[in-house]
């Protein structure tokens, strides 16, 4: 992973950018000699925040697994009738 300091990514942002865009590399931008902030390709992002829902949507399924707050099929058939009228 690359990383910049906060006063390079003020005076190159269009280099820092441009080489995001080719290398794909998420870049690690430091205050202080501290991490603050990643800079990270939009794709790579969006992605992320996809994997994340799916991650938290199976945590949920799980948990009400876990509780027995789980319907049968043929129950959620029955319930799901009405939607699909």
């Amino acid at each position: 992973m690359k990383v910049e300091l906060v006063t390079n990514l003020k005076r190159q942002a269009t280099k820092i950018l441009a080489e995001l865009h080719e290398s794909k590399e998420a870049v690690l931008i430091t205050e202080h000699g501290q991490p603050s902030a990643y800079l990270v390709d939009v794709q790579d992002y969006e992605f992320m925040q996809r994997r994340l829902a799916l991650l938290e949507g199976l945590s949920k399924g799980e948990r009400a697994m876990l509780e027995g707050k789980n319907t049968s099929h043929g129950a959620a058939k029955e319930r799901m009738q009405k939607w699909l009228k």
